[in-house]
C-alpha cells in the first residue's frame, strides 16, 4: 500500500499544478473580459497506454480510460501488459461488447514484440478494431540506415496502406540525429515517429527543436521523461519521477513546439515500473488518479503558454 507521506506528496503536488492551470485560466479570462478575443487555444488529445496499468483486467482498465477525459486505448501485449492476450482469451466478440459498454476506442495497438517486419497480423487486427496506428521499435542509427530501412519496409508500408493504420516507430536509445534520419526518409501518410524523450538528453531545447523538425512526421508523442531511469527498482516516488511534472523535465517549451507544428497526433502520459508488467501504482484508481495529476501539470504549461 501508498503510505501516508507519499500520499501526502501526491496531494501536495496535484495542488500546485491544479493551482497553476487556474492562474493561467484567469489570466485568459481577463484578456478576454478586455475585449481581447484569444486566438483557438492548442490542446494535446490523450490516449491512455494500457501497460500503465500492468495486467489488470481489461474490463476494469477501459472502465478507467473515460475517468481520465480519454476516448481512446493503446493497447500493449506482454511483457509490459498482457491486454493483447486477454482480448484473444476473451474472444473479439466479447472484447467488442466491452468496448461498447465503456465507450472507449482502440486507437493505438503497440507491437515491439514483433519488431516493424512482421506486423501483418497486427494490421488486420488493428482495422478490425477501427485502430488507426500501431506503434513498434527498430530504428536505425543513422542516414544509410535510415535510407535501407524504408526501402526494407515498403511492402510493409503497401499493407499498412491496405489496412489503412500508420506504423510509427519509436526511438530507444538513438540519437536525435537518427530521428531526423529516419522522419526525412520516411514516406509522407503510412509511417512516422512516436518520440519518446525519455531516451534522449534532458534538454528541453533540444527536444522542442526536434519536435520543430519532424513536423507531420511525428505521429505519437510520449509525456515522458527520463527522470530516476525505469531500469533498476526504486522507491516509488524515485520511479514516479518520470512522469510530467514530477521529475526536472520542463515541459514547457515541447509543449510550446507541439503548439507550433500544430501537432494533431494522440499524446500518452506515461512511464514504465520495476518490474514490467505491473501497475505504476498499486490499484487502478491510484493509476488513474496520477495520470490526471500529469495532465493537470501538461494542461497547465499549456494554459500559461496561452496566456503569455
Amino acid at each position: 500500500m501508498t503510505c501516508s507521506r507519499h500520499r501526502g506528496t501526491l496531494l501536495r503536488r496535484t495542488f500546485l499544478a491544479g493551482g497553476a492551470a487556474a492562474a493561467a485560466g484567469l489570466a485568459l479570462a481577463r484578456r478576454a473580459s478586455a475585449g481581447q478575443a484569444p486566438a483557438e487555444a492548442f490542446r494535446l488529445r490523450y490516449i491512455v497506454a494500457s501497460s500503465m496499468y500492468g495486467r489488470l483486467p481489461l474490463d476494469e482498465v477501459l472502465a478507467e480510460v473515460p475517468k481520465t477525459g480519454a476516448r481512446y486505448i493503446d493497447i500493449w501485449p506482454e511483457k509490459h501488459a498482457n491486454h493483447r492476450e486477454q482480448i484473444e482469451t476473451m474472444g473479439r466478440e466479447r472484447f467488442g461488447e466491452l468496448l461498447a459498454r465503456s465507450g472507449v476506442k482502440v486507437g493505438i495497438l503497440t507491437h515491439y514484440d514483433l519488431g516493424p517486419f512482421r506486423l501483418g497480423p497486427a494490421m488486420a487486427t488493428a482495422k478490425e478494431f477501427g485502430a488507426r496506428l500501431i506503434v513498434t521499435g527498430g530504428m536505425p542509427k543513422d542516414k544509410a540506415g535510415a535510407a535501407a530501412f524504408v526501402e526494407k519496409m515498403k511492402p510493409h508500408l503497401a499493407e499498412a496502406e491496405k489496412h489503412g493504420v500508420v506504423l510509427a516507430i519509436e526511438n530507444h536509445g538513438e540519437s536525435a540525429d537518427a530521428i531526423r534520419h529516419l522522419a526525412d526518409a520516411a514516406p509522407a501518410g503510412r509511417m512516422g515517429v512516436a518520440l519518446a524523450p525519455y531516451h534522449l538528453p534532458q534538454d528541453p531545447t533540444l527536444l522542442a527543436r526536434l519536435i520543430a523538425d519532424l513536423g507531420p512526421r511525428l505521429v505519437h508523442f510520449y509525456a515522458w521523461q527520463h527522470g530516476k531511469g525505469c531500469m533498476k527498482e526504486l522507491p516509488k516516488e524515485e520511479e514516479l519521477l518520470q512522469m510530467p511534472g514530477r521529475g526536472p523535465l520542463d515541459f514547457g517549451p515541447i509543449l510550446a513546439a507541439l503548439r507550433r507544428i500544430d501537432y494533431k497526433g494522440w499524446t500518452s502520459v506515461f512511464m514504465h515500473p520495476v518490474p514490467r508488467g505491473i501497475p505504476i501504482l498499486p490499484t487502478a484508481a491510484e493509476v488513474t488518479a496520477e495520470i490526471l495529476r500529469a495532465q493537470r501539470y501538461l494542461e497547465g504549461r499549456l494554459e500559461e503558454g496561452d496566456a503569455s
